[in-house]
Formats: C-alpha cells, sequence, structure tokens
C-alpha cells in the first residue's frame, strides 16, 4: 500500500514537472532577451511617488454627478522609483467624475513623467495608488480560504497562483507577440487543468476523468463560440479597446490576433466553472464507487447525470449573470437610447455577451455528460 502511495506520488511530481516545464519554455518564447534600443529623445515613463505638498486646489462637489468631485491640483511629489527617485516635482492632478481622485498629502501615487528632448520633464497625476490597499483585500481572500478550506484551501491557493501566472506571464505577452489567439488560449487552459488537477488531488483515476470533462467541455465551448461569432457576423474588432489593439498591429508594436478574442474570452471564463462541474461529478462518483462497489457503468452514469443537472441550474445561472452584471453599465446607456428590446439584444455589445455566457454555459452543460461518461466507465463494475 506505501508502495502504490508513492508511486502516484512520484507520478503527480513528473506530471506537474512536465506541465511546469513547458510553461517555462512559454514564457521564455514571450520574453525573449531584446538588444536594448537606443534611448528616444523623448519618452514616458510611470513610477511611484508620494505627494508631500499641496499647492493650489480648486476641486469641488458636484451635484450633477452625485457629488463627486471636479476641478485640479497643483501637488509637490517625491517620486520613490525609477531615474527620477528621490526628486521632487511638481504635478498636475486633473480631476473628474469619471477619472482622477483628489489627493492628500501623504497619499501614493502613480505618476506619468514626459521627458522632452530639450531635458524638461512634465509630472502628472496618472492614478492613486491602490496597491497597498489591494494587497489588504487579497490577504482578507488568502486567510478566508486557508482557514475555512485548511489544507485543501491552500492546494487551491497554489493552483490559483499558478493560474493567474499563466495567463498574465505566459498567455497575454504570447498574443501580443502574434501566436495564434484561439489555440494558445486553448493551450494554456490545458497546462492550467492539468496543473490544477494535479496538485488538487494527484494524479488518480478521479483527477483523471475530470481532466478529460474539462478538457472535452472547454473544446465543444471553444466550437460553439466560433461558431456563434460566424452566425452573428461579429468577431474581436467589436470589442471595447479593439481599436487601440488596432494601432498597435498597424504601428508593428504587436501582432495580435483581434478577431479570435472573444471565442478566447470564452474559453478563460468558462474554465473555472467548467473544472469546478468536472470535479465535482467525479468526486461524487468515486464516493458513489466506494459505499457500493457493485455499481455498474449504466448505473454510475445515470447518477453522474442527476449529479450534474442539479448543479447545471445554478452554475449557468451564475456564469450568465456573472458576465451580464459586468457590463451593467454599458447596458444601462444602451437602454437609455431608446432601443426596443429585440433592437437591444441585436446591438453589438448585447452579442458579444451573449457569445460569452452562452457558449460558458454550453461548456458546463456538456461538460456533466461528458465527465460522467468518463467516470462512469472508469469506476463502473466490469
Amino acid at each position: 500500500m506505501g508502495e502504490h502511495i508513492m508511486k502516484k506520488q512520484w507520478i503527480s511530481a513528473l506530471v506537474l514537472a512536465v506541465v511546469l516545464a513547458v510553461l517555462a519554455g512559454l514564457f521564455i518564447a514571450a520574453h525573449p532577451a531584446q538588444t536594448p534600443a537606443p534611448e528616444a529623445e523623448e519618452y514616458m515613463e510611470y513610477e511611484n511617488a508620494v505627494v508631500e505638498q499641496i499647492l493650489s486646489d480648486s476641486t469641488e462637489a458636484d451635484p450633477v454627478s452625485e457629488d463627486h468631485f471636479r476641478g485640479s491640483q497643483s501637488l509637490i511629489v517625491r517620486v520613490k522609483t525609477g531615474r527620477y527617485a528621490g526628486q521632487q516635482m511638481l504635478a498636475e492632478n486633473t480631476v473628474g467624475p469619471i477619472y482622477g481622485t483628489p489627493m492628500a498629502v501623504g497619499d501614493g501615487v502613480t505618476v506619468g513623467l514626459s521627458t522632452y528632448a530639450d531635458g524638461t520633464v512634465r509630472c502628472y497625476i496618472y492614478e492613486y495608488d491602490r496597491f497597498p490597499g489591494l494587497l489588504m483585500v487579497v490577504a482578507a481572500f488568502l486567510l478566508v480560504t486557508v482557514l475555512v478550506g485548511g489544507k485543501v484551501g491552500l492546494k487551491s491557493l497554489v493552483s490559483l497562483g499558478l493560474t493567474v501566472a499563466a495567463l498574465l506571464f505566459v498567455l497575454l505577452p504570447l498574443l501580443l507577440r502574434g501566436w495564434p489567439t484561439i489555440p494558445t488560449t486553448f493551450l494554456i487552459a490545458v497546462l492550467v487543468t492539468a496543473a490544477t488537477f494535479v496538485i488538487l488531488g494527484g494524479v488518480e483515476r478521479k483527477t483523471v476523468c475530470a481532466c478529460l470533462g474539462t478538457l472535452a467541455g472547454i473544446a465543444l465551448a471553444t466550437a460553439f463560440g466560433l461558431t456563434a461569432q460566424w452566425l452573428l457576423r461579429i468577431d474581436g474588432y467589436r470589442q471595447e479597446y479593439a481599436e487601440a489593439l488596432l494601432q498597435l498591429r498597424q504601428t508593428g508594436e504587436s501582432g495580435i490576433g483581434i478577431s479570435g478574442l472573444v471565442t478566447a474570452g470564452v474559453i478563460v471564463s468558462a474554465l473555472g466553472a467548467v473544472m469546478d462541474v468536472a470535479m465535482s461529478i467525479s468526486s461524487a462518483v468515486q464516493e458513489l464507487t466506494r459505499v457500493n462497489p457493485e455499481l455498474t457503468a449504466k448505473e454510475l452514469l445515470k447518477s453522474g447525470m442527476n449529479i450534474g443537472r442539479d448543479m447545471v441550474g445554478t452554475m449557468t445561472n451564475t456564469l450568465i449573470l456573472a458576465i451580464l452584471g459586468s457590463g451593467l453599465t454599458l447596458i444601462v446607456y444602451i437602454y437609455s437610447l431608446g432601443l426596443q428590446p429585440w433592437q437591444l439584444l441585436s446591438s453589438a455589445y448585447m452579442s458579444l455577451e451573449a457569445i460569452s455566457a452562452v457558449a460558458s454555459s454550453i461548456g458546463v452543460m456538456l461538460a456533466v455528460p461528458l465527465t460522467a461518461a468518463v467516470c462512469a466507465v472508469s469506476f463502473g463494475k466490469r
């Protein structure tokens, strides 16, 4: 028994090492060594600073914007990072309801530093430094996860950290370098899925079944997303900030494939929910076989489907409401234009949201029979 456990641990460690090695290789491909470019005569930098003095302040509450402040401030800031670290600078802070925040002495800020050919430097407040507060929020999340989840919660945090790192430091740089959008995103999803299940449960039948069900569900969600894009005659060029990405392509700074970003978003948004459903069904089927090892594949398939059906209702609702809720501001604006309900639903934004929500939900729903079938074959009495 001990030898069997040791063997499974070695296999799990080997699989995880292979996944991490592939991610490391992709990271190197995403961040190749580059020869430093000659310094331009004029350039822009963003650095951290702290407000030391307020010279003038014309900000005042605006009743029209629910008493949000509007106006400007002249500040003395001390730069903390970069080539100008330690220097005091005069910084302008433009404040409005939609952008900018009134600053007080001691506030941490991000400043924009424009250096011109004649050596002069213009400093302005880019944004309030929310990083310390964000750290507190994240720390609270980590603490609650460990206290409630214990060892499993700690493992989930490790897998979450790996997922975030893979998305931020591997996927995004690869896309900006011109790698094919959908295949690259799907590859990262495969690696993240494998790593997550190995970290949470090691390599055993339960996790293998959940992994296969997850990948099958994501593949079908991807196929549906592509089909919906073609049917609705819409793609990533109709998304917010697509124009800025197009400018990067035109200037040669990036070769990102904008068209596939809608379906790539479907893969990322559906991944967590599909993994959740697949793992839950796989765990439940495994427990059923432990209670009654005589269950046949047909009986396990029926039980797995019943379990999955109960999960699909709430999970699908959660996905669609989360996606629509994230764009509630734009939905309110479009509705304010006086469009009829069918015209509102036919708008580019609502079509994009519909593709994302429906394709993700289809991935979750189809993961149920696929995972149940794989588990039934694997755990059922032969």
